[in-house]
């Protein structure tokens, strides 16, 4: 690639829109005046930080509010700048994200420890006024891990768990798996080096091995759909070396790992969605229990695709992925994908899908019920950043939940109403006890209700793992205390 400046950014940018090209280069020309004379660890001028921050959401077709804002994100910080001068010289929607980015100054707190838990806070919830901050900070961590070599040993490791513990979550959630595995990856290789090097080698060991099983896998598949009339590409894909990491520290073999090679298979319409998968299983045998469809039933994060695993050729485990062109571009930047599907009204749509996402109102919960930042921090870490079960109503759609949690926290996340009224749970067909059962990824569960129950024990309070659960068991006992 060429050496970035700021006519690449332009030209990246004038590919998906016309406007907004003279505001991009004005914010340019105004980061590059404040940035003068600042130095990047590396030597280099600091405004290739935001330029490269700029050009990576250009990637992404971000919109020219976010492309200014990100040119701009260090300026309030690092210059004299204010965000009321940024909305005087451009507008209050590029001031307000920039100043979304800017970190809270260490003047108002009596430690850097402090000051950390309010910024960390500051970027969670920045997702409820405008996501478009966030989209901005994952950009800006991608490019700082991008060029990590320049720190100390120490800032390498401190970044490299934040970005493991608070991004990557982050950009799981909004569905953007490209950057989500990429951060993964280099947090690995800054935390552990030498198991990172080991595990790229493995990596790199099976993608030579597998190549040409892969290849006729592929081609076998692309001759019946073509066969079928069906139109088609077919990307493979093997896994990163931070989910390959976790598989194998997690017990498993090589050769049990069913999605360790993938196939996309990208179509045109949802109906060549499911043919090619009918197809796909009539020359390659399926694990029948590793089918879902998250078509029908999306993620949490709304990633729509057919999953199936086969016996390829030389009985090589393949996973296969069949999805439309849209749902392969929700799949690779997730939110990020509206920036090109809603020109004009990205920050309104974006901010309007969010509210149907499980994970934003558990989010509004914690922020409610923990006022302070560190409570709110840990809260946030243990429920909504840590590993997940994902289960089933009897309807199929999916709750995710944090690993650990009970009957109590999926009848809560459900409603106030069936939490405050079950008497029983049926988990895939079975009784269950409601206050001793954990649940399980792909369970599917039927909770029990009758109007006229008491309503929550008081033990439920403690059993509950989820903020919301104990948010709605607590006001009800609040209810009947002053009740009585």
């Amino acid at each position: 690639m060429e050496e970035l400046s700021i006519d690449l950014l332009l030209d990246a940018v004038a590919r998906y829109q016309k406007e907004g090209l003279d505001s991009i280069k004005k914010a340019y020309l105004l980061a590059e005046k404040l940035h003068d004379g600042q130095k990047r660890q590396s030597g280099e001028p600091y405004i290739i930080h935001p330029l490269s921050v700029a050009f990576i959401l250009s990637q992404m077709h971000a919109d020219t509010d976010t492309i200014c804002a990100a040119l701009l994100h260090d300026t309030i910080e690092d210059s004299s700048i204010t965000k009321e001068e940024i909305a005087l010289l451009f507008n209050p929607q590029v001031a307000k994200l920039v100043d979304g980015v800017t970190k809270i100054s260490k003047l108002n707190f009596s430690s850097k420890e402090e000051q950390n838990l309010a910024n960390t806070r500051k970027i969670i919830l920045s997702l409820t006024e405008d996501v478009r901050i966030i989209i901005i900070k994952l950009a800006d961590r991608l490019h700082n891990m991008r060029t990590l070599q320049y720190k100390s040993r120490f800032k390498q490791q401190e970044n490299a768990l934040e970005t493991l513990e608070l991004f990557a979550p982050l950009a799981y959630y909004l569905g953007a798996y490209t950057i989500k595995n990429e951060l993964e990856d280099l947090s690995l290789r800054y935390l552990e080096p030498k198991l990172y090097d080991n595990y790229q080698k493995k990596r790199q060991k099976l993608e030579k091995d597998a190549k040409n099983i892969l290849l006729t896998t592929k081609d076998h598949i692309q001759e019946k759909l073509e066969e079928h009339k069906i139109n088609n590409h077919i990307q493979i894909r093997i896994k990163n070396i931070f989910g390959l990491y976790k598989k194998l520290d997690a017990g498993y073999s090589l050769n049990t790992i069913h999605d360790l090679f993938a196939l996309k298979v990208i179509t045109e319409k949802v109906e060549d969605c499911y043919l090619s998968l009918g197809l796909i299983h009539s020359i390659y045998p399926p694990i029948n229990e590793r089918f879902k469809d998250y078509i029908c039933n999306p993620k949490t994060n709304y990633y729509q695709s057919l999953h199936t695993t086969i016996y390829g050729e030389n009985n090589r485990l393949v996973q296969i992925q069949i999805r439309t062109q849209d749902m392969d571009k929700i799949a690779n930047y997730g939110i990020m994908t509206y920036f090109d599907l809603y020109q004009g009204q990205t920050r309104e749509i974006m901010q309007e899908k969010l509210k149907r996402y499980q994970f934003y109102h558990s989010l509004l919960e914690i922020d409610e019920v923990l006022g302070d930042n560190q409570d709110f921090v840990k809260q946030v870490k243990r429920e909504l950043f840590t590993e997940k079960v994902h289960t089933f109503t009897p309807d199929g759609d999916i709750i995710e939940l944090p690993k650990g949690s009970s009957i109590i926290d999926f009848a809560y996340s459900l409603s106030e109403d069936i939490g405050n009224t079950m008497i029983g749970a049926c988990v895939n067909g079975s009784m269950v006890p409601i206050e001793e059962y954990t649940l399980k990824t792909k369970d599917r569960v039927h909770i029990i209700t009758d109007e006229l129950a008491y309503g929550p024990k008081e033990k439920w309070y403690h059993l509950a793992k989820t903020t919301r659960a104990k948010k709605l068991i607590k006001s009800f006992q609040e209810k009947e205390h002053l009740n009585r």
